[in-house]
């Protein structure tokens, strides 16, 4: 992240809004200051890594394997009662 630039207040109450959109186009931070002193900070409200990235269509290809048939159930037909009878079986009395 570039160092933060210093800004007057009064200046700072001139240019706000276009202020803001630079901050918010280039995530460049502001250090408002009043009598030569900061004051306050004029930062991205998104910052470093969070802040978004246009999308790139098909930036993802070539990422994923895909193993077996995606259209098909997971789970063969009937898993439900073997489950079931699974659960009988550790559940039952001694």
């Amino acid at each position: 992240m570039p160092p933060s630039k210093t800004i007057p207040a009064g200046e700072f109450k001139a240019k706000c809004l276009k202020l803001m959109d630079e901050v918010e186009k280039t995530g460049e931070e502001f250090v408002i200051t009043k009598r030569g002193k900061p004051v306050a900070k004029l930062v991205p409200a998104i910052g470093g890594s969070e802040r978004r990235k246009p999308f790139k269509f098909g930036c993802m290809k070539g990422t994923v394997t895909i193993l077996g048939d995606i259209v098909e159930p997971a789970l063969d037909p009937g898993w439900e009662e073997e489950m079931l009878r699974e659960w009988d079986e550790l559940n039952k009395p001694d």
